[in-house]
This record gives C-alpha cells, sequence and structure tokens, in this order.
C-alpha cells in the first residue's frame, strides 16, 4: 500500500527549502494552492516522488523539490496517463521529471545520480484536500 509520507510546497520560484504541510489543497489545472513551483494548465502541476529513491541518494524528502513524497511504491512504474487518486483529489501523470541542473546545487553530481529517479509530474484533474498517511490508489 503506498502512502503520501511527505506534502510540500514552495514559497518561491528559488527559495531553498520546500515548506512542509500535514495538508493541502490540489487545485484542478493548477497545482497545489501555495506552491510557487505549479504551473498551471501545463504537464507539471504536481510531483510525485519515491521515498526510497530519495534514500537511495542521500537526500532528505522535500530536497528536491517534489510536491508528495510517495512512500511504499515506485512512482516510475507509473505509466503516463496513470489516474491516482489520493485523499479528496485526482492526478493524471503526465511524464517524468528530469533532473535539472539545481540538484547539483544540492549537491555535485545529484542530478546524474536521480536519472531516471527524480519523480513524475502530474496534472490535478479533480481538486481536493490531500493529508500526510492518505493512500494513493491508482484508478483504471
Amino acid at each position: 500500500m503506498a502512502t503520501i509520507s511527505g506534502i510540500w510546497t514552495s514559497p518561491g520560484k528559488r527559495s531553498g527549502r520546500m515548506v512542509s504541510h500535514e495538508r493541502a489543497r490540489a487545485l484542478e489545472a493548477h497545482g497545489l494552492e501555495g506552491c510557487a513551483h505549479a504551473r498551471p494548465g501545463t504537464k507539471r502541476e504536481v510531483l510525485f516522488a519515491s521515498s526510497e529513491h530519495l534514500r537511495a541518494v542521500g537526500v532528505e524528502p522535500g530536497r528536491i523539490r517534489e510536491n508528495f513524497t510517495v512512500e511504499g511504491d515506485d512512482v516510475h512504474s507509473w505509466p503516463i496517463g496513470q489516474r491516482v487518486r489520493v485523499g479528496g483529489a485526482e492526478f493524471e501523470i503526465a511524464m517524468e521529471c528530469d533532473p535539472c541542473h539545481l540538484m547539483d546545487e544540492i549537491r555535485p553530481g545529484l542530478q546524474a545520480e536521480l536519472e531516471h529517479k527524480r519523480g513524475m509530474l502530474a496534472r490535478v484533474v479533480r481538486s481536493g484536500e490531500v493529508s500526510l498517511g492518505d493512500e494513493i490508489a491508482l484508478l483504471d
């Protein structure tokens, strides 16, 4: 069973650390309420990352600017187009998130270490609240 173990938003585009939350509101065709990294109306509204991948590269949750840290599943196993229900919100997996040069600002070499491990970007297709511990349901 996969669950949400971290919820993160960014107060500004170039702010260093993400802010941790117990719950957040996902807004349809927008992203997480209050997150400067949301790109409304694009494939890049929210980022799901696997806690297993973060542990494998020695990075604490929230550091690679994910919105949702997922425990118990490899988000890279979710195919493009997969619908995902978390709490009261629904998402559609849109694309793999390629690690960018900003990862090397966290630690030199991290961009290469995160290849195929940074996470999956998604669109919000139904608004709703997501809370820590919420189960993740992969929909047909």
